[in-house]
């Protein structure tokens, strides 16, 4: 392997050649003014009245799962709000019949959750 020459690197330009916008930052002052921003509504998250967060064990094989029911969720909030929890607590879960079923034990961060998408009272049983 032999020595390879570096060829000189040319210095960088000092400026671009052509920019038009630099005779508006002389006259900025006398510009009109942008839009105005829109207002930020502070709203809480409207969502369900109750819901029930439980256990279960039992007819799944031994494998524990969060169930939540009682949202009273029309489907495709349901199918919405199933993926945003999955997203959140790092399991898998699936909607059976008007219930949410999540892997694992997340009975501790799921009420935190449900409340910051509006849930107003959380059942934790």
């Amino acid at each position: 392997m032999g020595k390879r020459d570096k060829k000189p690197e040319a210095p960088a330009p000092a400026a671009p050649f052509h920019n038009p916008f630099a005779s508006l930052a002389l006259d900025r002052e006398a510009l009109p003014p942008g839009p105005a921003p829109a207002p930020v509504k502070d709203e809480p998250a409207k969502g369900p009245a109750r819901a029930v967060v439980r256990l279960e064990r039992k007819g799944r094989g031994g494998k524990e799962v969060t169930v939540v029911e009682q949202l009273g969720l029309p489907e495709a909030e349901r199918d919405k709000w199933l993926k945003a929890l999955k997203g959140a607590l790092g399991c898998g879960g699936a909607v059976e019949e008007d219930t949410l079923v999540l892997q694992g034990d997340q009975r501790e961060r799921l009420p935190a959750l449900l409340e910051a998408r509006g849930v107003r009272r959380v059942t934790v049983g």
